[in-house]
């Protein structure tokens, strides 16, 4: 939504995977023949920069916890001289608002992420068309073990990134996934706010996908509560 909003950069996870190759293959980079590895990180971060600023003068990125310990160390290679991971991140992309996006209930994010992992389907579009499939399509099977895997892990992302903003003495900006959903424009707007930007500039934008919760879902979690409580 901050892309469509054009004054707010086109956010992009272009850091996702913990791999320099992935990286370059996402941002559609080649490494020359002879390019030192130092050289080669400036390259793909200055390429990120570039596709993730979409002329307008602001860069946006989104960061997974998954993605924070690899990204992390090379920027301590870009900038070893500098103290704290805030001051490295600030160093390679100048001053920052951090969003901290969350989803207060975890079990619904467990559910929906193992149902997207077992049928391939992470997004739809808001016509309903599929957006982003990963894998043929399949039948979703209710598994308790891979969704409290799945909920204990969001539970802990969530810890440390609450642990990382305290230690690096960073106040975000905090969103929850129910309000987003709720009220898009608005948290939309709250966002350009703290970013001294127009909030009237997101009055056009509406949401690009379509949820995907569904009867499965709320059947999972009725069980999955179920199972909990009994100990079954």
């Amino acid at each position: 939504m901050l892309t469509e909003t054009g004054v707010a950069g086109h956010p992009e996870s272009y850091f996702h995977k913990p791999d320099l190759g992935n990286w370059a293959s996402y941002l559609g980079v080649s490494r020359s023949a002879g390019m030192g590895e130092l050289e080669y990180l400036r390259l793909l971060i200055d390429t990120a920069i570039e596709q993730g600023t979409a002329n307008t003068g602001m860069f946006g990125l989104r960061l997974q916890r998954h993605s924070f310990d690899f990204f992390f160390r090379q920027l301590r290679i870009l900038c070893p001289n500098e103290p704290t991971d805030k001051a490295r991140f600030e160093a390679v992309f100048g001053r920052t608002l951090f969003v901290h996006l969350t989803r207060p209930d975890k079990l619904s994010q467990a559910v929906s992420f193992v149902k997207a992992q077992q049928s391939g389907l992470w997004h739809r579009a808001a016509d309903g068309s599929e957006l982003e499939r990963l894998s043929p399509p399949a039948d979703p099977v209710y598994d308790f073990a891979a969704l409290k895997d799945c909920c204990d892990q969001f539970i802990q992302f969530d810890r440390d990134w609450n642990d990382w903003f305290a230690e690096q003495a960073i106040k975000p900006l905090r969103l929850s996934y129910d309000d987003l959903c709720g009220d898009p424009q608005t948290e939309l707007k709250r966002v350009l706010t703290a970013l001294d930007l127009p909030p009237s500039a997101a009055d056009p934008v509406q949401p690009g996908v379509a949820k995907l919760a569904d009867s499965i879902n709320a059947d999972w979690i009725k069980r999955f509560q179920d199972q909990t409580a009994t100990g079954s």
